[in-house]
C-alpha cells in the first residue's frame, strides 16, 4: 500500500475523531460536573508525558544529582511560575538542559 495513502487516511481519521468531539460539544448539553472535570484533562495528560522524562532515566527512577533533566525541569517550573509565559518557559528549560549537560 502506498505510504501517502496511509498518511492521508490516518490524518483524516484523526481529524474526524477530534472534529466530532468539537462538533458534538457545541450541540449536546454537557452536565456541569463533566464540564468541570474536563478542565483537568490537559494538565493530567501533560503531567503523564513530562514527569517520566524528568524522573526516569536508564530504565529506572533517577533522583541523583546527575539527573540534568530533573534540574532543568525545576528551573523551567520556576520560570513558568514567575513569568506565566509558555514560550519563555520552554526556551529557558531547553537552555538550562543544554548548559547542565555541558557541565
Amino acid at each position: 500500500m502506498n505510504i501517502w495513502l496511509i498518511m492521508i487516511a490516518g490524518g483524516l481519521i484523526t481529524f474526524g475523531m477530534r472534529f466530532s468531539f468539537i462538533y458534538l460539544f457545541g450541540r449536546l448539553e454537557i452536565p456541569e460536573t463533566l464540564r468541570r472535570a474536563l478542565h483537568y484533562v490537559p494538565p493530567a495528560v501533560l503531567s503523564a508525558i513530562i514527569f517520566p522524562e524528568l524522573f526516569y532515566n536508564d530504565g529506572g527512577l533517577n533522583l541523583t544529582w546527575a539527573n540534568t533533566r530533573l534540574f532543568a525541569g525545576l528551573i523551567a517550573i520556576a520560570v513558568a511560575w514567575f513569568s506565566k509565559n509558555t514560550l519563555v518557559t520552554i526556551i529557558v528549560g531547553m537552555i538550562a538542559l543544554v548548559i547542565l549537560n555541558l557541565i
